[in-house]
């Protein structure tokens, strides 16, 4: 036996005596094909989704026809080279998931890269000039680079990932759209302009162009404006883009981190993250002013000084610059008594930031501007007494309002996730442990409690917590049932036996349709047990074993129970020809066991249901064409007409057997 793809994506058998367990499948017009092309990267990884085409799952698991011929694969070889295309990703596949929480700790990462570059300049106490930490500003240039070619291959991804739409045929579920050109132009007209004023590299080529242009005059001042200005006008669109991540949510849909101790750190790191950003600002800030108290002091002793005594470069080579008339300045100058070292200058909030700022070490720097921007924000700067300089007086009202959003905001965040990450995930909680008090009082066995904790996540994966019916039976009947035909109508029709229904019998089997899910390894069926229920299969595959050991696969569009719809229409034919007000009901029994193979998601046709349809639309269901189609499609019926047609032949063989004269 081989299987080979067809044309149409769906895959063909060729029988070489072994008996087939499966059935071709194939893709209902077309749609996905190019998911399937991408094979596993086209997969959906979660057993617990409710969203994605589960014929994606199915023939992204089959194998590729094995050809003897080494021409032929040789061929097959060079043309899937030449007519290769990068894959369309699912967004449910296990390496996209990955990569979501790669990005993710990546972001928070960069996140506090940006403000470090306020720490390349420091002041050199006696040498009254601003210096240049060269190390440092090479170590962020790279840090930083790293970090945009990660965000950049994040843009390239979006070009090449599948994404959800609303379909106007279903209610509230998404349409998996995995069209190159449709998902390129969809990124394209929504966060392309974003990410790019995001990605580009602004930091670093300010910092090796202007900054450290030597035609800069001196102007240690300007170039501090023109880098601060850059930074934090591009660290707005980084942080729109990275504060759904930093929150945990996917672009994808769904948690990153789904923990309560993950989201938990995520919103300390915020906070420290605010802390970060207010301290390098002060830092930044408080070297400005010790900038302008020295251009002030320089000014204030002309001809002597001049403005380009006030930048020391990168510091390597400063003894040499400490001759002729610089060395004549610092000599008579008070510029330190005035700037430095007990300054006369109304520093205001930045009296602090003074001896920071001629500190060598980059990272005592660091972890004292942090400690002050976490110590103001927790305190909302109630210790702070500004100078009358307006922007000090800004900057402080700045850290105020940060401060009380970030306590109204990340405070309350974190109260509200704590006790629920929305009320339904309190109630999940609540009902987990219900179960597990329930199942440790009951002594479940473990197997059997696994089990249980997979169907409670699989119940509350596809209905996050909402009772659908308990919402329907509180509207009115006629809102009942238009809501019930357009949630089940469609799915119906995917069932090959309803296609060829009368409108009413789908409108009165709509209206008693009920949801059912099944978690891998669950039996629906069992051999010579009574049937209840008609399943109907429209997501997963189940596995269909008859009692002589013959297996068949059931995917979408699939019933099984057809023996309970047989007993049915026999019973409502008989009744017809007698006449009785009281027929006899009897019982249906399984001919096959019919076992999950993943997590199926069905709907049922009750018996009490089942024999209203068939008692009061017998007139439709004895249609010809409805008949041909249960037959057809019944592996109940097929089964039954080849053991008769074994039967008969059988019999025409003893017979032969016994008169050989009569053949």
């Amino acid at each position: 036996m081989e299987l080979h793809f067809s044309q149409d994506f769906g895959i063909e058998v060729e029988d070489d005596g072994e008996e087939l367990a499966g059935r071709e499948l194939a893709v209902p017009g077309g749609r996905h094909e190019h998911l399937l092309k991408s094979g596993l990267l086209g997969r959906c990884d979660d057993p617990f989704c409710t969203t994605c085409p589960s014929y994606i799952d199915y023939s992204a698991g089959s194998q590729m026809k094995k050809s003897r011929n080494l021409f032929s694969e040789a061929k097959s070889v060079a043309l899937g080279i030449v007519k290769w295309r990068p894959a369309i990703y699912n967004p449910h596949t296990k390496v996209i998931q990955r990569w979501n929480q790669v990005f993710g700790v990546c972001c928070l990462i960069a996140v506090f890269v940006d403000p470090l570059f306020f720490f390349i300049f420091s002041a050199k106490q006696g040498y009254f000039c601003i210096v240049f930490n060269q190390e440092l500003a090479i170590g962020v240039t790279i840090v930083r680079s790293i970090f945009d070619g990660i965000y950049f291959i994040h843009m390239l991804l979006q070009f090449r990932l599948a994404y959800f739409a609303l379909a106007s045929q279903t209610s509230g579920t998404g349409v998996l759209i995995d069209d190159p050109k449709t998902i390129a132009l969809h990124y394209l007209q929504s966060w392309f302009i974003v990410d790019v004023v995001a990605v580009l590299p602004l930091p670093q080529v300010m910092l090796w162009t202007v900054v450290r242009s030597p035609r800069r005059g001196g102007d240690a001042n300007y170039v501090k404006n023109l880098l601060r200005f850059v930074v934090l006008l591009q660290y707005i669109p980084r942080m729109v883009r990275f504060l759904p991540l930093l929150f945990g949510r996917s672009q994808s849909g769904g948690y990153i981190f789904e923990t309560a101790w993950a989201n938990f750190t995520i919103n300390l790191f915020i906070y420290l993250l605010a802390g970060h950003v207010v301290g390098s600002c002060w830092y930044l800030f408080g070297l400005q002013r010790v900038n302008q108290c020295l251009i002030n002091t320089c000014r204030a002793e002309r001809p002597v000084c001049r403005k380009e005594f006030l930048d020391c470069g990168n510091g390597h080579n400063i003894q040499a610059l400490q001759q002729g008339a610089r060395l004549v300045w610092t000599n008579s100058s008070n510029a330190s008594s005035k700037c430095l070292v007990n300054a006369s200058f109304a520093y205001g909030i930045y009296s602090i930031a003074v001896p920071v700022a001629m500190d060598d070490s980059a990272i005592h720097k660091y972890v004292y501007s942090l400690f002050w921007g976490f110590l103001q924000i927790s305190t909302l700067a109630g210790n702070l007494q500004p100078s009358l300089f307006v922007g000090e007086v800004f900057f402080t009202f700045g850290v105020i309002g940060l401060g009380l959003l970030l306590f109204a905001l990340l405070i309350g965040n974190m109260q509200n996730f704590l006790q629920s990450l929305g009320r339904r995930h309190l109630e999940m909680q609540l009902r987990r442990h219900d179960v597990e008090r329930w199942m440790r009082r009951r002594e479940l066995p473990v197997v059997l409690r696994k089990r249980v904790r997979q169907a409670v996540r699989l119940k509350w994966a596809s209905t996050r917590g909402v009772n659908e019916e308990e919402l329907l039976d509180r509207l009115p009947e006629d809102m009942q049932k238009e809501i019930r035909r357009f949630l089940c109508f469609e799915l119906l029709t995917k069932v090959r036996l309803f296609t060829v229904m009368d409108d009413k019998v789908l409108d009165a089997i709509c209206q008693r349709l009920h949801e059912m899910l099944y978690i891998e390894g669950s039996e629906v069926f069992l051999a010579d047990a009574p049937i209840h229920r008609m399943i109907f299969v429209v997501r997963g595959t189940l596995e269909s074993v008859w009692k002589n050991g013959n297996t068949h696969t059931l995917v979408s569009g699939d019933f099984c129970g057809e023996e309970l719809l047989h007993l049915c229409l026999n019973e409502a034919l008989n009744t017809s020809k007698r006449d009785s007000s009281a027929p006899t009901r009897g019982l249906a029994f399984s001919t096959r066991t019919v076992r999950c193979s993943s997590s199926v998601e069905a709907f049922s046709l009750e018996e009490k249901d089942l024999r209203y349809v068939v008692a009061n639309y017998i007139s439709y269901i004895r249609n010809p064409r409805v008949l041909s189609a249960l037959k057809s499609e019944s592996h109940y019926f097929r089964s039954n007409a080849a053991r008769r047609i074994q039967a008969a032949w059988k019999s025409h063989i003893r017979r032969q057997s016994r008169n050989p004269l009569r053949s």
